[in-house]
């Protein structure tokens, strides 16, 4: 896509990213169905590594694993990735689906918040309302001082903080390193560190739950790579408020699967998140623009 302007290549990050969104919609039902029966480290390990199996052939024919600059630091973002899966995957297994969803859109507002905090971006008024408010919509969905409380919600909030530590390291990563390069080493490594993980718990899967974690493994990979692409495309700020097609694809399917109804507490809390997201990623858009404009 290198003959593309700037704004047919934004416009292809969108088209893909919310096809990866939609993806990982259908990898919460896959979890829910594996709860109980398979650690969450397994499933993170055969995830890893039905990817690695589904890209290998690519991987062989295309991939210069050598060439790349960032070998340790490759290591440490499949380790973050590997971490956070474990965490959302604990979410999925034992939270409302719905809201360990809505919860895990906090990351663009971590991503906002570390991109300021490491990477030295300067922060505008309407980043910090947004960040703000985005603990608001965490607090109305999590409700700590409620009889409902459900404390397996924290895993989810994990997830998003160590996702959005890796996509801070990506969106460095990417400025040096290629596409499948990128998607390569982070599957590699994340299969051996998956593997050390889940062999102290390790219970050897049936066949149908072999056969759900080969298909979360390839559309894992499918989405890995979709989101990569996408990021080396567009500004995270113009494609992070997409992943919300996650919450009604997951709530429509929470509720064909398992019986489950979304309150109206993880609507307006999912519906705060999502424009404090939008209000962070526009400040931060206007305040680069500036800064553009000014040099």
């Amino acid at each position: 896509m290198s003959g593309l302007t700037s704004g047919q290549r934004t416009g292809a990050a969108v088209l893909i990213m919310a096809a990866a969104s939609i993806l990982a919609g259908f990898d919460a039902v896959i979890v829910r169905m594996l709860a109980g029966g398979v650690h969450p480290f397994t499933i993170a390990f055969f995830r890893a590594l039905f990817g690695l199996c589904a890209v290998l052939p690519f991987m062989m024919r295309r991939v210069q694993l050598l060439a790349s600059p960032y070998r340790a630091a490759h290591v440490v973002r499949a380790g973050l990735k590997f971490a956070s899966l474990v965490a959302l995957f604990i979410a999925y297994a034992h939270a409302p689906l719905a809201d360990a969803t809505a919860l895990n859109f906090t990351m663009p507002i971590f991503l906002t918040l570390g991109a300021w905090l490491f990477l030295k971006e300067e922060v505008a008024p309407s980043v910090i309302g947004g960040v703000l408010a985005g603990f608001v919509g965490v607090m109305i969905i999590v409700r700590p001082g409620a009889g409902t409380f459900d404390p397996w919600l924290l895993f989810a909030l994990a997830g998003a903080i160590l996702t959005a530590v890796s996509q801070l390291m990506l969106r460095r990563m990417a400025l040096r390193d290629t596409t499948d390069r990128l998607v390569a080493w982070n599957l590699l490594a994340m299969v051996g560190l998956g593997l050390l993980a889940a062999v102290p718990v390790w219970v050897t899967p049936t066949p149908m739950q072999l056969g759900l974690l080969a298909l979360q493994g390839v559309l894992g990979a499918l989405n890995m790579t979709l989101i990569t692409r996408a990021f080396a495309m567009a500004s995270a700020s113009y494609l992070a408020p997409l992943d919300f097609l996650r919450l009604p694809v997951v709530a429509v399917m929470a509720f064909l699967f398992f019986g489950e109804v979304a309150p109206v507490t993880t609507w307006i809390g999912a519906a705060t998140i999502f424009v404090a997201t939008l209000a962070a990623a526009g400040g931060a858009r206007l305040r680069r623009r500036r800064f553009e404009d000014e040099g």
